[in-house]
């Protein structure tokens, strides 16, 4: 059985097409699972709706308590990390991480922020091995094949690889680079562009990132108790 973890970073709670303000990232994080499940309704869903309700900012006792060795730490050390914790939990029993967020301001949202800061955890999700300097850092999450689904929308047109505005975008990179440096390296990205043009424009980006969702749900499940995926699905539903 396979187990997902699902994400919602939008700040945005409906759907769009059925409320004024909905989220376009909510409807294809909605759109993967619910496909996943029709196809594999054996398999388990967790969900965390961190856009409506965020988790904690990292402070100075958070850090005190994460850098401390498990058998040093006090009860207040404890209380400090469970959130983080569970967090934790909860990514390590995935097998597919699916992450729906917009582009804000040229990257992730700062619910989103926040759960990678308590995701990356010494101890955790990855270790220090001084005898591998320059690069001592060890990805415990390596230990098994993880996938992770990122689903974004953008406002503007552009901001994919290969386009003139991917300069300017912040969010995937940071993303990818994160869940690289705790092991989880099998990453497939779909996105929808140009909600700010709206029309024709946005109407055939959403269409085609939904097919695209569709298509990402079959691949993976036939690949994911087999031989995984060659090659990182990295597809953008281009608004033109």
């Amino acid at each position: 059985m396979t187990h997902l973890l699902h994400l919602d970073a939008s700040a945005r709670p409906g759907f769009a097409g059925k409320d004024e303000h909905g989220s376009h990232s909510r409807n294809l994080t909605h759109r993967f699972v619910s496909q996943w499940l029709a196809r594999r309704a054996q398999d388990s869903v967790t969900y965390r709706d961190i856009g409506q309700n965020p988790p904690s900012y990292i402070s100075h006792d958070w850090i005190a308590s994460s850098f401390t060795p498990e058998e040093r730490r006090e009860p207040w050390m404890t209380e400090t990390l469970a959130e983080s914790d569970q967090l934790v939990d909860e990514l390590i029993a995935a097998d597919v991480l699916v992450i729906g967020t917009p582009l804000y301001n040229f990257g992730m949202p700062a619910a989103l922020k926040a759960w990678i800061d308590l995701i990356v955890r010494p101890g955790r999700t990855v270790d220090v091995d001084e005898t591998k300097l320059p690069e001592p850092y060890v990805p415990l999450l390596a230990d098994r094949p993880r996938h992770a689904v990122i689903l974004s929308a953008r406002g503007g047109i552009g901001f994919g690889p290969g386009g003139e505005m991917a300069h300017m975008n912040h969010l995937e990179p940071n993303l990818v680079t994160a869940l690289n440096f705790i092991g989880i390296t099998r990453i497939h990205q779909i996105a929808i562009e140009g909600q700010e043009t709206g029309g024709d424009v946005l109407a055939a980006s959403v269409a085609e990132a939904l097919h695209q969702v569709d298509v990402l749900v079959a691949e993976l499940q036939g690949t994911l108790d087999a031989t995984p995926l060659s090659q990182p699905y990295e597809r953008q539903a281009e608004a033109c």
